[in-house]
């Protein structure tokens, strides 16, 4: 038989509506029993669309952990992310919190030494890797396609969509703008698939020029200047213990038309790779240059076998999985821990004008 999860939720907005509700709906196999939004409006409606009968509604987190739950998910902004997740593993929950870990590095290394500590299972919503084109170029990687990968960028960059609703301008929920924001899946999908997470040194900048314009041509419309307390666009220069080199760029708002989001460029010894133009391997074969474009149609996963496959249902898969069989997990939390160390570092080294080295 089908073994049924329940779960709670914490945080009832965007994030869980348009991505986990309905992924989770999809997966038939985890029950939503219980919702906490500091909105208790938002939480009563994500209930009657999405939870049981009896699903009970809360909106202090604290209520929500002393569930009869097996698994939470933190879907807050940044700044709660490490608070709930803790407390819900103490309280003997599995937990998926969304991207990024935390707003900082102190609270997600926090985060990972609680996992260990209770034996909980721990992971973050990098839904990016589950693409067909990242599982393919991660494929690449690990066959050793490309050898050596040395030097790596990391996109990031819209040109006019800076988010408007919600906290997303809210430096103190949120931690900073489009690098915590969209930078994080850019630099997440690029440690990946080189399978390296040992920095060495950063430098970074941060860029509010902007902000302040009124008419922006923006795609959810004009934002509010005074309410953009965060960057509109951010760069790391990343060196790693290996001497490798990742440069990441990140914008919400940004003139320019080199538009790319959540992608990576690789360059190995071997071969190279990017997303640019659907996912393209670039190579030399038989003494000449040549690129390869792999059909990544439907049928490339094992158990969406002949159907488009969502990231974020094969997300919801993997997690039901690792808590109900033991499974791997895709996403460790060893490694979203140095993306947070890494987003922090580009920050503290625009503050300070410095590049920021690791022990």
């Amino acid at each position: 038989m089908t073994k049924i999860i329940k779960a709670g939720v914490v945080g009832c907005g965007g994030i869980a509506n348009g991505k986990h509700f309905p992924a989770i709906k999809r997966n038939g196999k985890i029950e939503l029993v219980a919702f906490c939004d500091l909105i208790k409006e938002r939480a009563e409606k994500a209930k009657e669309e999405y939870g049981t009968p009896d699903a009970r509604v809360y909106t202090d987190y604290k209520d929500l952990v002393k569930e009869d739950v097996d698994v939470v998910y933190v879907l807050t902004p940044n700044n709660a992310h490490a608070p709930v997740s803790i407390a819900a593993m103490k309280a003997g929950k599995h937990v998926m919190c969304e991207k990024p870990m935390a707003k900082t590095y102190a609270e997600a290394k926090e985060m990972v030494e609680t996992a260990k500590e209770t034996g909980k299972i721990l992971t973050i919503g990098y839904q990016n890797r589950y693409r067909a084109d990242s599982q393919y170029l991660k494929s690449v990687c690990e066959a050793d396609e490309l050898g050596d990968i040395y030097y790596a960028k990391a996109h990031a960059i819209r040109r006019r969509a800076v988010p408007t609703w919600g906290v997303f301008l809210d430096e103190e929920k949120q931690g900073g703008g489009p690098l915590i924001d969209i930078g994080t899946h850019a630099l997440d999908l690029t440690l990946w698939m080189m399978n390296n997470y040992e920095p060495a040194s950063v430098t970074g900048s941060t860029y509010r020029k902007l902000a302040d314009q009124t008419q922006t041509g923006n795609a959810w419309g004009d934002w509010d200047p005074e309410k953009f307390t965060v960057e509109d666009s951010a760069f790391g220069f990343i060196k790693m213990k290996n001497g490798a080199t990742i440069v990441l760029e990140a914008s919400w708002a940004l003139n320019s038309l080199e538009v790319d989001e959540a992608k990576t460029s690789l360059c190995g010894t071997k071969a190279g790779a990017d997303m640019k133009d659907g996912l393209r391997i670039n190579r030399v074969h038989h003494g000449r240059q040549c690129v390869e474009k792999p059909n990544l149609g439907a049928g490339g996963v094992a158990f969406y076998d002949g159907e488009e496959e969502r990231p974020q249902d094969i997300e919801a898969e993997i997690f039901y999985n690792a808590v109900t069989k033991g499974t791997p997990l895709t996403v460790k939390p060893e490694q979203a821990l140095v993306v947070t160390q890494l987003l922090e570092a580009i920050y503290e080294s625009a503050k300070t004008g410095k590049t920021i080295y690791f022990d």
